[in-house]
């Protein structure tokens, strides 16, 4: 039968995603206007709910497009207005560039990563070593590059791992450049072949919690982060201290738990590496050694200086951290003869869609700041003092980042916050220690789902997942005793009253040290 209009327009709209998704967007657009002329409060609560559900459907449809649209007709129907959305842009312009040159500047620094993660996998033969090692190498990347990296660099060792297993195990040697063909498939041993991709989840399972372990402890390790620290006016080192009451315990509390899953092998966890498939990659790293360069080895030198460059340049604030990333990408390009504009074009395209979708954030933060969404809730919370008030805080955050994404909820709620302060419902030392409960809330229970963390989302959506038949409810159950410890440790570190006592004692600390290095700065400089 011929196709009508409307179905071609029905079969074009949204794309592949399914019918029911594409009918109910189309749906919230037509009543939105019509619930905002009867009641603006209750539109606006609608619209916040319609674009947490397109959070929560990214795998069906990325958010850009669905979120996008409800959030034009936001603006196009007076919820919110452009000058306050790019209010809200401007606010956050460090967090845009943090997105767009700091994602982009690791991805010139792959080869050394590559490379570190390889040696572990084929030098050390203990898999609860193996697993720690990525967890805390994971973390601490985390805490000084942007966990959506982190996470695609890993992901691209184990892409790398397989097909060399793959392209050998299908009788092809090393020197072929050609991707393996399903012809040779058949000799793949398939108890092999099960065993490696377990293998490979528990691994990349154990990096993904890794970088929300380490996301949390500094600025520019969420984005959400840096949103925090903006609003609060912290710079690296204060935010690190102010934050390290939760995430040092919670830190440890992961990496027991990591040793835990992989020595009683639960959770889906303790999967072995094949003797044949560790063979095979040790192999292939004698041969890459081998055939490694001169050149090679200087590309891999000029990467290790430039990351000693981003942690120092990082951790002293010597400059904006989207400037630290674009210096990155100048140096690493130029350095390694990168000069081509399409060759640096590839390095943009992971970060560039979480930036567009991070605008549209804002337009709803703008709906929601100018309709007072969250003035009863924020309200509620606060009557309530000390501890009690921070762990409501948290587990509200925790709760709402399992669902929605966890940059979203922490815009949210550190604006409401920061209103409270301006209108003198609560003190500046409250306001900092509800920063913290805030950013430890959205970052560690977010772990429970994909929804909630744009690293493990990344995860699930990438090339790897259908071959290591990592999907969304195996995920999720491979997290859970993560899920479960994270967020126990975290509300225990607020509710044990040691949060405000620990905060004090690092921050002056922190303050007698700076003080220290500006006095021995001032000497040198006399001298």
């Amino acid at each position: 039968m011929p196709v009508t209009m409307s179905q071609a327009f029905i079969d074009n709209f949204l794309g592949n995603s399914p019918k029911w998704f594409k009918i109910a967007i189309l749906s919230f657009l037509i009543i939105n206007p019509i619930i905002f002329y009867l009641n603006p409060f209750i539109a606006g609560w609608l619209l916040v709910v319609e674009f947490i559900f397109t959070l929560a459907m990214a795998l069906k449809c990325y958010p850009l497009q669905p979120g996008g649209l409800l959030a034009i007709e936001a603006v196009a129907i007076g919820m919110t207005s452009p000058s306050q959305v790019l209010h809200e842009i401007e606010a956050n312009l460090e967090v845009m560039l943090l997105l767009i040159f700091m994602v982009a500047g690791i991805y010139f620094m792959k080869q050394l990563l590559l490379f570190v993660f390889t040696k572990m996998i084929t030098k050390i033969r203990s898999k609860i070593v193996v697993s720690m090692m990525f967890c805390i190498a994971s973390a601490f990347l985390s805490a000084f590059l942007d966990a959506l990296t982190v996470i695609a660099v890993i992901i691209a060792v184990a892409v790398g791992f397989y097909s060399i297993y793959h392209k050998v195990a299908s009788g092809k040697s090393f020197a072929d450049d050609h991707d393996h063909t399903s012809d040779g498939h058949h000799q793949l041993c398939e108890d092999e072949l099960g065993a490696f991709r377990g293998f490979l989840r528990n691994l990349l399972m154990h990096a993904g919690v890794g970088t929300a372990l380490g996301g949390v402890c500094t600025m520019v390790g969420e984005p959400q982060n840096l949103i925090i620290a903006a609003q609060a006016n912290w710079q690296f080192a204060e935010f690190a201290l102010r934050m390290s009451p939760v995430t040092i315990p919670v830190f440890f509390a992961g990496i027991a738990t990591c040793f835990l899953v992989e020595k009683f092998k639960v959770f889906g966890y303790g999967q072995q590496l094949p003797k044949a498939v560790h063979t095979i990659l040790s192999e292939y790293d004698a041969h890459e050694d081998s055939h490694r360069t001169k050149h090679d080895k200087v590309k891999l030198l000029i990467q290790a200086l430039i990351g000693v460059w981003l942690v120092v340049g990082l951790a002293f604030h010597l400059a904006s951290v989207g400037l630290i990333g674009l210096s990155v990408i100048i140096m690493a390009t130029a350095f390694n003869g990168i000069t081509n504009e399409h060759a640096l074009g590839k390095a943009f395209e992971e970060a560039l869609p979480f930036t567009a979708l991070l605008a549209v954030f804002f337009a709803i933060v703008g709906v929601i700041i100018d309709q007072h969404l969250f003035a009863p809730v924020i309200q509620w919370a606060l009557s309530y003092e000390g501890n009690t008030q921070l762990v409501i805080f948290y587990i509200a955050n925790g709760l709402l980042s399992m669902v929605s994404d966890n940059v979203f909820v922490g815009t949210v709620y550190i604006n409401e916050v920061k209103a409270a302060l301006l209108s003198g419902q609560i003190t500046r030392d409250q306001f900092d220690l509800l920063a913290v409960a805030i950013n430890t809330g959205t970052n560690l229970p977010s772990v429970a789902t994909p929804n909630g963390q744009a690293a493990f989302l990344f995860l699930l959506t990438s090339a790897i997942a259908p071959l290591i038949r990592l999907s969304y409810g195996r995920m999720v159950w491979m997290a859970l005793p993560y899920t479960i410890v994270l967020s126990i440790v975290g509300v225990l570190a607020i509710q044990l009253g040691t949060l405000e006592q620990m905060t004090q004692y690092f921050y002056d600390s922190h303050m007698i040290l700076h003080h220290s290095v500006k006095e021995i700065g001032g000497a040198v400089s006399g001298h």
